[in-house]
């Protein structure tokens, strides 16, 4: 039998992978602003003015820290 919940979640997708730069740092837990304005709380370790990549609330690791250029269409 198949595991209808396992197709379900085959059908969303994937979190994004977001860049942005730490803004304030708790215990394990991070603010980080993102390149439109928005706020994103992660989880794990990194320092106040780091660039960094989170995905679904987890940072994942350093970012470059290149400059960013927003193009609204």
């Amino acid at each position: 039998m198949h595991n209808i919940y396992r197709q379900f979640r085959q059908l969303l997708p994937d979190p994004p992978l977001q860049a942005g730069i730490v803004i304030e740092v708790g215990a394990s837990r991070a603010v980080i602003a993102l390149p439109g304005g928005g706020l994103v709380h992660g989880r794990g370790e990194a320092s106040l003015g780091q660039t960094v990549f989170v995905r679904d609330g987890v940072i994942e690791g350093d970012a470059p820290s290149l400059p960013l250029e927003v193009i609204d269409i």
